[in-house]
């Protein structure tokens, strides 16, 4: 038995050692380029960076890639299981999409999905672009090693000894759960909410008094109506459109019966009423709503019973 563990402590140790010494071996690859092709699709694909291609190959930010262009890309010759590495899948716009709504779907973020595809904060999405979309996995698989030769005598070896049984594992018994999970689970998923809801309208009432200016984005304190809820949004995560009237396309419709904390509730308060949004505030509840305000110039808090904005009510939206 003493000879037996000696071999297997040494197949073990020589196993080891041939592990430690694999590493990760970069190659460089040609990639002719096609129509439809950018660099950041080639860089995902060959897993490496778009700044690695672009140096590579002498390339400037400003460069046009030209269909039959050949490009030289460096790459990995194999990526170790240890590694967590983005894989990119590829999603066509449709309309009324945002990055916040592809982000969240795809369970990824909106920085991650602008770097990916090279977009700037400003970009408008067009329906029908083709985006890659970032999803961190772990992978599990093995990076296959040649055993060494020496390894082979060794097994061959231990053919000779006399082989010993192993315990099996026991098998774990089967998770159960109870009734009243289904109801803990939903109590976390409301509180998750009201948290939420607070966060929002505690954030907006701290731009109470605020100088409203038409076109105004945030800069020195100074907001118009749409880039206030922008603002307040922004700062708990979630990214919604510029516009009032792109905002009142954005996130779950709400009924005004069912209006909750920190919806954004639409109005069409032009003088001839063209039916169309143009205006947007928060709902804090009790009928009240928070708002940057061009009649007030400064945000303020309105009451929506009040005729004008009563009369002018066009719906709500909750982003999520």
């Amino acid at each position: 038995m003493k000879k037996l563990y000696a071999l297997l402590l040494a197949l073990s140790l020589s196993t080891m050692t041939a592990a430690a010494s694999t590493h990760t071996a970069k190659q460089m690859i040609k990639h002719t380029v096609k129509k439809g092709d950018t660099l950041s699709a080639i860089a995902h694909k060959h897993h490496t960076t778009i700044s690695k291609v672009r140096k590579t190959n002498g390339l400037k930010k400003g460069d046009i890639l030209r269909v039959g262009k050949v490009l030289k890309v460096p790459t990995n010759a194999y990526v170790p299981y240890t590694k967590t590495y983005e894989k990119p899948m590829k999603y066509v716009t449709k309309k009324g999409d945002t990055l916040s709504a592809i982000a969240h779907k795809h369970h990824t973020s909106v920085t991650k999905i602008r770097k990916a595809n090279a977009l700037r904060k400003s970009q408008i999405l067009k329906i029908g672009k083709v985006l890659y979309l970032p999803q961190n996995k772990k992978t599990n698989t093995l990076a296959k090693a040649k055993k060494p030769a020496s390894n082979k005598k060794l097994v061959a070896s231990l053919s000779d000894l006399d082989t010993m049984s192993l315990e099996k594992e026991k098998k774990e018994e089967p998770k159960t759960f109870s009734f009243m999970d289904l109801f803990k689970s939903k109590s976390k998923k409301e509180d998750k909410d009201v948290d939420k809801c607070q966060r929002i309208t505690s954030l907006a009432k701290t731009k109470l008094g605020k100088k409203y200016v038409w076109g105004a984005s945030g800069n020195k304190n100074c907001y118009d109506c749409s880039s206030f809820t922008k603002f307040v949004y922004k700062n708990i995560g979630i990214d919604i459109p510029r516009t009032s009237i792109r905002q009142s396309k954005f996130g779950k419709f709400v009924k005004r019966s069912e209006l909750k904390k920190g919806d954004l509730i639409f109005f069409d308060t032009s003088k001839k009423r063209k039916g169309y949004v143009n205006h947007v505030g928060i709902y804090l509840g009790d009928n009240k709503f928070i708002h940057a305000s061009s009649a007030k110039k400064k945000v303020v808090i309105t009451s929506l019973n009040k005729n004008f904005y009563s009369n002018r009510y066009k719906g709500a939206r909750r982003p999520s």
